[in-house]
């Protein structure tokens, strides 16, 4: 697994896990924006620098790959932030492992399982990657991953998502789709959350509109929400100031959660 390490400080560290089809260069506007915080930022299994595993990867296997990273570097606990399907890695990783988070950021995701037209739809997209490769795909969805807005006035950040999904291996994203095809519903699990949680969506979200936010928002105790205007999928990209002043807030609930001093 390939990862970058960052920051340093007394502050409980900070796993940055990113969602499909990219790698951890998604986190760069985030990577400087926790000080007194470690940030680890891994490819997943299948992207970026990471071994490719074709076949199928469960949510499990990628929240127990985390697992392994954080035991390697020595970190028994850590605040979990997910992007998309990274959120669903995260939630899967507080259903395995919940005495090992500190907090929760749920980005443009939701916690409802597959629908059978749903997972039909990404299973014919795995076979589509395998078959024809990433280019036609990231063509076809660059649209709906960022705000058409982000397309014109931010080319440069368009630039990146793009290269993000023309780089990403086509067997590890078919596997991963494969494995979100067979996921969980984890609504049942949402008010048992008891840690400092921050849900964001872009309001422009096509993906996970606002409404699969405000889903998470109402059923975990004491969530924040935070709509960022002027974004689509990937706020943390499109709008990183409003996205690192919410992270700050939710870092700065966890501290006070641990009574440490905030940083």
């Amino acid at each position: 697994m390939t990862y970058d390490d960052t920051g340093a400080g007394g502050g409980t560290a900070l796993l940055l896990v990113h969602g499909h089809p990219f790698d951890r260069t998604m986190w760069r506007p985030q990577q400087d924006a926790a000080p007194g915080h470690r940030v680890v930022t891994p490819d997943l299994r299948g992207y970026g620098a990471t071994q490719v595993v074709p076949g199928v990867t469960p949510l499990s296997t990628f929240a127990h790959d985390l697992a392994g990273l954080l035991d390697h570097l020595g970190e028994r606990r850590a605040v979990l932030c997910g992007l998309s399907m990274g959120g669903q890695i995260v939630l899967e990783f507080h259903r395995l492992f919940p005495e090992r988070v500190a907090g929760l950021v749920l980005a443009d995701t939701f916690a409802q399982g597959e629908t059978d037209q749903g997972r039909k739809e990404r299973n014919e997209r795995a076979d589509r990657l395998l078959r024809e490769g990433m280019s036609g795909y990231a063509h076809e969805v660059l649209d709906s991953m960022v705000a058409p807005a982000t397309v014109v006035n931010l080319p440069d950040v368009a630039g990146h998502v793009l290269g993000m999904m023309l780089a990403a291996p086509p067997e590890g994203a078919a596997a991963a789709l494969r494995g979100r095809a067979e996921r969980p519903d984890y609504t049942a699990m949402l008010p048992a959350v008891a840690v400092p949680t921050l849900v964001v969506v872009g309001r422009d979200d096509v993906f996970t509109p606002v409404a699969d936010a405000e889903f998470l928002h109402r059923r975990i105790p004491g969530a924040r929400l935070a709509v960022v205007e002027g974004a689509g999928h990937l706020p943390n990209l499109e709008r990183p100031a409003a996205f690192n002043d919410a992270l700050a807030g939710l870092l700065a609930a966890v501290a006070q959660s641990a009574g440490t001093p905030r940083m």
